[in-house]
């Protein structure tokens, strides 16, 4: 992969990569079947609050009983309350979710955080979720798309060690433009 972070065990990028322990304060798990509905409101609100989203882009993030079955989805809740906080969807192992997810790698979309559990470490814990399953699973790369104009998850991103993969940016017909992100991690064995 071009331009994109390595992350080993010694490397500053994963120093930045563990960052504080925010998962002390939540518990990330697959998503329950009660779970959905609430699931599904909290993207709504997670997206609508900062973007414009049209009622197209409002049907996908409603529809998280398809991602549920058809791929992992992931909550994190609060570890003494059991509120939830935040959810991100990735791939089942070996499978891709996104176009721009290549084989090999793990890719995930649709991270978001209730407004409420902002600045929490939410996005930052689920994010490094994703990247320890990829390590587990022995994926190269972590990728995933983020709209243009979500500047607040790219900073994450960035602070994470991700770096935009200008090959695979896309835009569409419409003029939106999705950007591509990614990092590749250290082989399993590997230095």
């Amino acid at each position: 992969m071009t331009g994109v972070a390595v992350v080993g065990a010694h490397s500053p990028s994963a120093a930045r990569a563990a960052g504080p322990d925010p998962a002390a304060a939540l518990t990330i798990r697959r998503i329950a079947p009660e779970e959905l509905e609430p699931t599904a409101a909290l993207l709504v609100d997670a997206y609508g609050s900062d973007y414009s989203i049209d009622e197209r882009y409002r049907q996908v993030l409603l529809d998280v009983r398809t991602r549920a079955r058809d791929h992992e989805t992931w909550v994190a809740v609060d570890a003494e309350d059991g509120s939830l906080l935040g959810t991100v969807t990735t791939g089942r192992p070996g499978e891709l979710i996104t176009p721009i997810g290549r084989p090999g790698e793990l890719d995930f979309r649709l991270l978001g955080v209730a407004p409420s559990a902002r600045r929490r470490g939410v996005g930052r814990a689920l994010t490094q979720h994703v990247l320890r399953l990829a390590w587990e699973r022995g994926a190269s790369a972590v990728v995933m798309n983020s709209g243009g104009q979500m500047h607040p998850a790219h900073r994450l991103y960035e602070s994470l060690g991700f770096e935009v993969l200008t090959e695979r940016v896309r835009v569409s017909g419409d003029g939106h433009v999705s950007l591509a992100f990614g990092i590749t991690l250290p082989q399993p064995g590997r230095p």
